[in-house]
């Protein structure tokens, strides 16, 4: 039976609306090319259809939906997957997009049926919330749980550029923010409870089960299903944005006054116009700076609304020297504002944004964006940059947005991708939907990762699956062994994705030897 490209989208929305899929989730794939990792469509499969929310370039057709809303429930999914024979997949933002959360032919958790917050220590400083917990009703629970305290307690970081992402999924690839000296969210994980492949809860800690502690934390959701995490919490602030334009050669000594003034957050947001002598040269330079507790919220602070997030997209696609000045403007206007520490962690975010994006721009071709982060030594940064300018000008990529931010050492996880104190680059690429798109993505995230390499650096493997094995190994030396304690800790691999089963067969494991 052959669909009408408008019969395939129609059939496509149906199958999302009988996987009761959440509201902001919009399945997407190109007519031009066969999504990756997917299950060959029949005009009788109903199987749903689940995809990755920003690069949606992971279609993948799953054998059934579970939300649980307890332990229970996850035991019982468990058990009917072992009867059944099937591997179980875990998801619940849907933001990464490396297929971590999916795979092919799985029973897919999803976990944003486990969303209670279940404890807040307030002499301690610590929250036990619910892993499927998204980072908004994580604060709006402490603000309101704390009203009228004198003592408050907020979250120390999160990942920036989007908000709804579960706590659970953090751990998963052990994320960061833009910290000026924190190490990855490890460092604020006390504990956390695991679901294992037998269906029993375990405690891990760095003193209980501290082997699974440090897989678990950055392992892509391979070892078990977090239930429960404590998460660390640091005393309310108050801070106040100063923003100025900088050179990039000067950044790593600018980063380095303000923490030496006691500046808690910052990143520098690189220009992107490959046309002009700023590219990679010249940006945003945003930091925070912890203020007297009395110090007075600004009313009515400035922010980039997600209108505003939408015109800046389209300016940065369309005219990027103008969506340069534009954000420019609007964030010197907000230099000396004073917000609350955890406020500023957030960040505007429009689900299916590219959909009207391409409209706009009379795409013929779908397209998105990608990321790749890529790690180096901070005093290689300026040498890499110029490296990463004449790379990006050669490949002819089409980067939308990058930024600069820091991040300490790591010696805690065991697929550790801070290794070093790095400096973090990340590059953000228009990607269209096609082969010749797909190619030249691959391409370039491989060419920066070559890069990272030759400085002694690294990648942020939860992006994508463009490295080559040769890559991985340099930048991941433990890989083939974080495999094998994957085997180790569920030797019927009840726990899969596509993610998994491309390193899997990339490194040739089988068994444990």
């Amino acid at each position: 039976m052959t669909l009408s490209r408008r019969e395939f989208l129609d059939f496509l929305k149906a199958t999302c609306a009988v996987a009761a899929l959440p509201n902001a989730f919009v399945c997407s794939v190109s007519a031009q090319q066969a999504p990756l990792a997917a299950v060959p469509l029949t005009a009788n499969n109903s199987e749903p259809l689940v995809n990755d929310i920003h690069s949606q370039l992971n279609a993948t057709r799953v054998n059934r939906i579970i939300k649980p809303r307890s332990s229970n429930d996850l035991r019982a999914t468990l058990l009917t997957a072992k009867s059944e024979g099937k591997a179980i997949s875990i998801a619940a933002g849907r933001h990464a997009m490396g297929a971590q959360q999916f795979g092919a032919g799985t029973i897919l958790v999803d976990m944003t049926g486990m969303n209670r917050v279940l404890n807040l220590d307030s002499e301690k400083g610590i929250v036990e919330v619910e892993a499927g917990t998204e980072w908004p009703e994580l604060i709006d629970y402490l603000i309101k749980a704390q009203s009228g305290q004198d003592q408050q307690w907020g979250i120390v970081q999160k990942q920036t550029g989007a908000d709804r992402l579960s706590i659970g999924g953090a751990l998963a690839s052990n994320v960061h923010g833009r910290g000026l000296k924190l190490k990855p969210i490890i460092d604020q994980v006390e504990s956390f409870t695991l679901m294992d492949h037998a269906g029993a809860l375990v405690r891990c800690s760095r003193d209980e089960h501290s082997e699974l502690f440090r897989l678990v934390i950055g392992g892509y959701g391979l070892f078990g299903i977090v239930t429960s995490v404590r998460l660390r919490l640091w005393k309310r602030k108050k801070v106040q944005r100063i923003v100025e334009i900088r050179d990039s050669k000067d950044i790593v000594a600018s980063f380095d006054e303000r923490i030496a003034n006691g500046y808690l957050y910052g990143d520098f947001q690189i220009a992107t116009d490959s046309s002009r002598e700023s590219f990679l040269r010249r940006g945003v330079f945003s930091c925070y700076r912890q203020v007297d507790p009395a110090t007075p919220l600004t009313e009515k602070p400035t922010r980039f609304h997600p209108e505003d997030w939408a015109r800046l997209t389209y300016y940065s696609h369309k005219y990027k020297r103008r969506a340069f000045e534009v954000y420019t403007r609007r964030y010197l206007a907000t230099s000396g504002q004073v917000y609350w520490a955890d406020s500023q962690l957030s960040g505007a975010y429009v689900d299916n944004y590219h959909e009207d994006l391409d409209r706009r721009l009379g795409a013929k071709v779908k397209a998105t964006e990608m990321i790749t982060e890529i790690y180096v030594p901070r005093s290689s940064l300026v040498n890499f940059l110029e490296d990463a300018r004449v790379e990006l000008r050669k490949l002819d990529a089409n980067m939308i947005y990058g930024t600069i931010r820091l991040i300490e050492k790591d010696e805690e996880s065991f697929l550790r991708w801070a290794r070093e104190s790095f400096a973090c680059v990340i590059f953000n690429l228009h990607v269209t939907h096609d082969t010749a798109g797909l190619e030249n993505a691959a391409r370039a995230f491989r060419s920066l990762i070559d890069l990272g390499i030759r400085y002694a650096g690294s990648y942020y493997l939860t992006y994508h699956r463009y490295a080559t094995k040769q890559q991985v190994e340099a930048c991941y030396p433990q890989f083939r062994e974080f495999l094998e304690m994957k085997l180790k800790h569920d030797p019927n691999e009840m726990f899969q994705s596509d993610w998994y089963r491309h390193y899997k067969k990339m490194f040739g494991i089988d068994r444990v030897e």
